[in-house]
């Protein structure tokens, strides 16, 4: 199988299903969870059932560039219920399915949706509980339930009212797809919003088009990769993965519940899985705190084996030549240490992809040097998730990767990250003022702070509006110092620095609640997150950590005091979004009382 999009012009992500089915019908398309093992789609079953869907979706009334909002986790059935959704020649509106009534309704108001698809009886509350803030849908398709007769429909009944509306139409609903251009909506999904209400970020199908055909020319995915999917279909770094899936016909095991991520590695065995960075840094830390917990022979055979892994991936990062006793050293090194840690993921990683936030070096360095190379990549919504990212064989940990063909990337006087490609947003959805604010002659003004090095490589150092300026007079990237003290210790979960306007920076931080329990249970502590955050045991623990990342940075950068929280910070407490990125300003907010004991007895200047 090869890439579509790299042999033939397809004008949009319908044609692009319809010239996959036809390339190769029976090739394997999908795998879901089910009652016993796995069940399986070829790339027909999959068109055959989108076509039924769509034409379901135009039976009820929807006609071109209408918004459909989709509500659900990952699942095959999402992937389905999108690809008929932009076959019927509406747009998808996605909804994170931790998103509350309200949220719901806002997006579903904002965007314009005549139809909603929900995954499930629980998502299907969230907008019975909201129909009289929604009054121009038309109806709510479950994905996995009943309907009720009214307004409620099961995806069965979409797919009986489709074959209805297609026995009367001799051509399909192919000249539906045929009238799609490359110009017409597809997407509007909302940010996260790590400051107030989220924006409906437009995007066409020729922006997805661009942003596969780039991703696939950096060999991201390819049709001979077994490929697990849970990332979030809701978020666009899944919706780039997804038709990359269409354009390559990669075999895909899909299956969206995080607490299965573990066994499904185990089982399905793949070669690449993307990711949210958190999904990397808790596998990290499970790897570190078991054989600091192993102690002894064990400890020191894995600390010999990462440190001569770690030389030999940054003299091939640097092209140079490998000595051949550390190459002996290697050897013996993987057989013994690197090829178990490789067998915890499955034994056959040849890729992660992480992206969505910044993931610190030291992991990638980790992860690559045992053999499993973190490809990390960097992309707004508003830029179809995909413009930069990190190239198999030629990973630089600490950068993003140089820009994807086809992308341009500048450095503003002030630092900010400007780019320019076919895979930027049309605009934001009713908010044309917004729009101007970002896109200014032809360049996406980013809102990161970045740099670019002498191959090209992108660097990410912080958010333009997240910079903390103390009251000194000092500016601090928090993301940079947040990374590496996370990077310091398998004990720490997340992290927020603080200190704008203030003489000195500080930091909330929380446990990883599954290493810190483990380590709890070999000194005969309580392992409950909460009370080992108030000992003094856990807070040496951590003061050592930040010693080791203070000792690596400028003096006003470095954190001198902390506070441990007693849980992690969570999407349900507002204090993350939907994509798990920090609301600095929430969690900020909410933990005042906390972060002012930090500051006691010191003088600030305003």
């Amino acid at each position: 199988m090869v890439s579509l999009l790299a042999v033939q012009e397809i004008a949009s992500i319908p044609a692009l299903l319809v010239a996959r089915a036809e390339a190769t019908p029976d090739g394997e398309a999908l795998r879901s969870p089910a009652a016993q093992g796995w069940s399986s789609m070829s790339w027909s079953q999959v068109a055959a059932t989108v076509r039924r869907a769509a034409a379901g979706l135009r039976d009820l009334g929807v006609t071109d560039e209408d918004r459909v909002s989709l509500l659900s986790a990952t699942s095959s059935e999402w992937i389905l219920a999108d690809l008929a959704i932009l076959t019927a020649g509406c747009a998808t509106s996605t909804i994170y399915p931790s998103n509350t009534p309200d949220e719901c309704a806002f997006i579903i108001d904002d965007s314009g949706s005549r139809v909603v698809v929900v995954e499930n009886s629980e998502q299907l509350r969230k907008v019975l509980a909201v129909r009289s803030e929604i009054p121009d849908v038309l109806a709510v398709v479950v994905l996995d339930g009943p309907g009720d007769g009214d307004w409620v429909l099961s995806w069965d009944g979409l797919l009986e009212r489709g074959d209805r509306w297609l026995s009367g139409r001799p051509d399909g609903i192919d000249h539906i797809i045929d009238g799609i251009t490359p110009d017409r909506l597809a997407s509007v999904i909302y940010t996260s919003g790590t400051t107030g209400r989220p924006k409906g970020v437009e995007l066409v199908h020729d922006a997805w088009l661009y942003a596969a055909t780039a991703a696939g020319r950096r060999r991201v995915l390819t049709a001979d990769d077994v490929h697990f999917l849970w990332l979030p279909l809701s978020h666009a770094f899944g919706k780039v993965i997804e038709v990359v899936m269409v354009d390559s016909g990669v075999v895909s095991w899909v299956d969206g519940r995080v607490d299965r991520i573990v066994a499904n590695l185990a089982e399905i065995r793949p070669t690449l899985m993307a990711g949210a960075p958190r999904i990397f840094e808790k596998a990290h830390n499970a790897v570190v705190s078991t054989v600091r917990q192993e102690g002894g022979v064990k400890l020191a055979l894995f600390r010999w084996a990462r440190d001569v892994a770690t030389r030999v991936f940054r003299l091939q990062c640097e092209g140079r030549r490998v000595p051949l006793p550390l190459a002996a050293q290697h050897r013996v090194a993987d057989a013994l240490v690197l090829s178990k840690v490789r067998a915890r993921f499955g034994g056959r990683i040849r890729a992660f992809v992480s992206g969505s936030a910044p993931l610190a070096p030291e992991i990638i360095e980790f992860f690559t040097a045992a053999g499993m190379p973190v490809l990390e990549g960097y992309g707004l919504t508003e830029s179809s998730a995909g413009s930069c990212v990190n190239p198999p064989g030629a990973i630089v940990p600490g950068t993003v990767g140089p820009p994807l063909p086809g992308t341009e990337v500048r450095i503003a006087e002030d630092g900010e990250v400007l780019l320019r490609s076919r895979g930027v947003m049309r605009g934001y959805h009713g908010l044309p003022a917004e729009t101007a604010a970002v896109l200014r002659d032809g360049w996406l003004h980013t809102g990161d702070i970045g740099e670019l090095d002498d191959n090209g490589y992108l660097r990410i150092t912080d958010r333009k509006k997240e910079l903390i300026k103390t009251s000194g007079g000092k500016y601090v990237a928090p993301a940079v110092v947040e990374s590496k003290i996370k990077a310091a210790s398998p004990y720490v979960s997340q992290v927020v620095v603080h200190g704008d306007r203030r003489n000195y920076v500080t930091a909330l931080i929380t446990l990883d609640p599954d290493a810190i329990a483990r380590w709890a249970t070999g000194q005969d502590l309580p392992t409950d997150p909460e009370a080992l955050a108030a000992t003094d045991e856990v807070r040496r623990l951590v003061q050592e950590a930040l010693d080791e990342v203070n000792a690596q940075l400028a003096r006003h950068e470095t954190v001198k005091r902390f506070a441990l929280l007693g849980s992690e910070l969570t999407v349900e407490s507002g204090e993350l979004t939907a994509s798990l990125k920090v609301r600095r300003r929430v969690v900020e907010r909410r933990h005042t009382a906390v972060l002012d004991t930090l500051y006691d007895g010191a003088i600030e200047r305003l």
